[in-house]
Formats: structure tokens, sequence, C-alpha cells
């Protein structure tokens, strides 16, 4: 048995049903956890102060946890495989243990960690946590990846689930005081600036207690028939508790499955694993549409349109209460990250690659895998996408899921006082529905006319 170990924290922020650190917990008499901060400075492709901010408040909310266990939390900045050969230099650690990753960046790290512990002649232990199923083991029957949802849905739920696992009670002896931690991070780690946006409530006990009220209030129970309308909370608010693990997997199926209306929400989960899938087998399509037919496909769209649909100041009200809601709190409903996305790709015609990473660096659940898999359905050019024909309509959309306008008006305050009707069809010609709010930039059926003929030349031209 081993008898120090390193507990690799990374998107596991959590003591409750975490695997990595249950079995490190089981397997040796002391436990060592870290976590190694990114030393990227002043901005990053990826993320933004939103989501920077809500990864230190789950740190500060780890730490305090692990202190109620009489650990302590290190906390390192760098590459992880370097800090982690100096921790276990330092702690003459017998092994790592971590949960894997499912992106191509993280796998590789995972790689660097694995020949590390070999040279130095120490276990190395990853583990599944973050869903699930891994992705290897959802296949076709001959043995494939999946390239459309719905039969690799059928697949994953008739798969046995694994029980969710308890809570650490204790870890060990902490670490030697000895041992070097730098202090909890804040955004000037980064170089960033504060969020403007009012993020959600970081660490475990929030998003245990976000979990609840889901199960609880009903909203679960009312899942498959609300989750469109986006006015009032309609949908778990989980994203960005999964995204960092301050919920277990296992135990948020669990607690779902106990529910007798729950299976359209499960639904979404599998969706979120389909998407990791899709990453896991084909990392390219980080730079490249998913459906080779669809790659060298033109987006016309300039940087001034981006900015106008980026600022929430489209003139199509749905479309600019869904991108000031991103704005003003770092998240959006899942109806609107479709509407918005379509928009931008079929209505401005600009690359769904923009738009990627303008949510990316906003929102605080930013998924990459999820976000990568909704942009190119959206866009037409992705696993299981939306024909490049099937093209929503903005005011169609606002006039079936936010028919009161509630959801606008709330974050379009300027159309407050517009009668409802009038939110779901273009005004007159030169006639804004409100003082201060711009006219529609585009008109949406001449811009539709036009993607089917971008499409449809891009198609022809391929043969």
């Amino acid at each position: 048995m081993p008898r120090t170990v390193l507990h690799w924290f990374r998107r596991d922020l959590r003591l409750t049903d975490n695997t990595a650190l249950h079995h490190a917990t089981k397997d040796a008499q002391q436990v060592i956890p870290v976590y190694v901060l990114s030393d990227w400075k002043n901005s990053h492709g990826w993320t933004g102060p939103n989501r920077q901010q809500f990864l230190c408040g789950n740190l500060e909310s780890l730490a305090k946890n692990l202190e109620t266990l009489d650990s302590r939390l290190i906390i390192r900045s760098g590459k992880a495989d370097a800090e982690l050969e100096r921790l276990i230099q330092q702690t003459k650690a017998d092994a790592i243990y971590f949960n894997r990753d499912y992106d191509p960046y993280g796998r590789e790290m995972e790689k660097k960690i694995a020949a590390l512990c070999s040279r130095l002649g120490i276990e190395c232990h990853g583990f599944d946590d973050s869903v699930m199923h891994p992705p290897e083991t959802v296949l076709t029957g001959s043995a494939l990846p999946y390239r459309v949802y719905t039969p690799y849905s059928k697949n994953w739920l008739g798969l046995a689930k694994a029980a969710p696992l308890p809570r650490m009670t204790t870890l060990g002896p902490k670490a030697d005081e000895k041992v070097m931690s730098l202090p909890l991070p804040t955004l000037a780690h980064w170089h960033l600036p504060a969020p403007t946006a009012q993020i959600v409530t970081p660490g475990e006990r929030a998003a245990r207690d976000r979990m609840k009220h889901f199960i609880d209030s009903g909203i679960l129970k009312g899942y498959t028939a609300s989750r469109n309308i986006p006015a009032g909370q309609t949908t778990s608010l989980l994203s960005q508790d999964l995204r960092y693990g301050l919920i277990g997997i296992r135990e948020l199926y669990a607690q779902c499955a106990a529910v007798e209306a729950a299976s359209t929400y499960i639904k979404e989960l599998a969706w979120r694993e389909f998407y990791f899938a899709i990453l896991w087998f084909y990392p390219e399509v980080f730079e490249h549409e998913f459906a080779p037919d669809w790659r060298g496909l033109p987006w016309p769209g300039t940087e001034a349109d981006f900015q106008r649909w980026a600022t929430g100041t489209t003139g199509f009200p749905i479309v600019d209460a869904g991108m000031r809601q991103l704005l003003q709190t770092g998240l959006m409903h899942n109806r609107l990250r479709m509407i918005t996305a379509m928009f931008l790709t079929k209505d401005l015609h600009c690359d769904w690659r923009m738009g990627e990473a303008f949510f990316m660096q906003q929102l605080v659940d930013g998924e990459n895998a999820s976000n990568n898999g909704g942009w190119q359905w959206s866009a037409g050019t992705g696993a299981d996408a939306a024909p490049y024909f099937r093209i929503q309509n903005p005011w169609l959309q606002s006039a079936r899921f936010d028919p009161q306008g509630e959801y606008i008006k709330k974050w379009v305050p300027e159309l407050k006082d517009v009668p409802a009707p009038l939110l779901h069809e273009p005004p007159k010609p030169g006639l804004p529905l409100a003082k201060g709010y711009p006219l529609p930039m585009v008109d949406h059926h001449t811009e539709r006319d036009r993607c089917l003929a971008i499409f449809a030349k891009h198609k022809a031209e391929r043969g």
C-alpha cells in the first residue's frame, strides 16, 4: 500500500462522489490534495473573468472543506507535470491519483503525467469521473463511435449506471507545513479585470443546494413541458456545477432517476456525454467542421455584424435578450443559445468559430465539448446537426417560447412598455419598437435565402 499519494484536483472540485479521491483515500495513509493553476496571463481563448472568478470561489470553498478534514489544499502554478514532479520530490509521494479529462489538451497532459510517474518509479492512477460512461465504452455494434445522438443515447441509457460514492471523512495527516503552497488565487493571478457579470454562487455547498432545489421544487417534474421557456427557472441551472465537478454525475443521475418524470432531463445528460465522445474521437472539431462536406464553407459575415450580435444590439428582441443575459450573468438559457447561435451563423453569416470563442470567454459554464457541439449543430456543420436548410426564424421562436415577452422585457428593459405581440414581428420600416432601441439589422427572410444559396453553392462545387 502506498503511504503518501497526491490527489491532483482538476475539474472535480468536491469531496462527495469523487472517484479518484475515493480510491486515493482507500489506498493510502496520507492523501495530499493539490491544484495546479494555469500560468497564462491577460487573455485566453477559452475563458475569461467570469469563469476564472467562479474557479477562484470554488477553490476557496474546496480549501475550506479540506480544512474541516484537517487537510490542506496545496496550490501551485505552472505546467502540471513540472509542478507535480516538484511536489512528489518534496512529499516523497508514492503515487498520483486524478480524474481523467476528455479534451485533447487534458489527455496530452495525462500522458506526460504517466511518463513522469514511470520515470520516477511511482504509481499513476487515472479514473473516469465526470461522465457516467467514458467515450470508448459507448460504441456501435461494429465497435465504432456514434456520429448521431439517438442511437448513442439508446445505448447510453441501457448501460448499467454506477452508484454514487460517499463523501470523504478523512484524507489522513495534512501535508507538512514545509510543503509550499501559493495563496488561493484571485483574478490578479491571470492579470484579469473583475467580471462585470453577476455570477452564480461558487462552491460545493451552493451547487448541492441548486441540485436539491431543482429536484425538490418540482422544476425537474415540469422539465419536459417547460424546459424551452426562458422566463423564470425552468432548467436545472447545474451546468457550471457539472463543468467544475461541484456535484458528481453519479449522484445527480441517481437522484433524478428516482423521479418518475425525469427521462427528458436524463437524455440531456446523455447529450452532454455524446459531445464528450465526439471530442474524444474527433478532436479536429475544434478547428474544423465535423462534417467534411462543409469544410471550406465561406462565412461572409463582417466584424461589425459580429459586434452588433455580441453587444445585444441586433434589433431582434429575443436575440438581444439572450446576449444581454449572457453579458450580465455569464449564463444563457439553452433555447437562447440555439437562437443566438443560429442567428449569428445563418442570418449574419459569421463563422461559427467566432461565436464559439465568444461564448467560451463569457460563459461561467463554458464546457468546450458541449459548446463546440452546440455551435456546430446550429451552424449545420456538426454531429447530428440541424440540416443546413433548417433555419430558425427568430420572430417565430420569440412568439413560441416567450409569448408574453417576459424574458425579453427582463433583459432588454427599453422594451418593457412595448405590447408583447409587437416583440414577435418586424417593426414597420423606419419605426423602432422603442426609443433608443435599434431597428432590425437585417431582414430574416432575405438572409435565409442568402444562407441557403451559400450552402447550396458550396455543396454543388464539392460535387
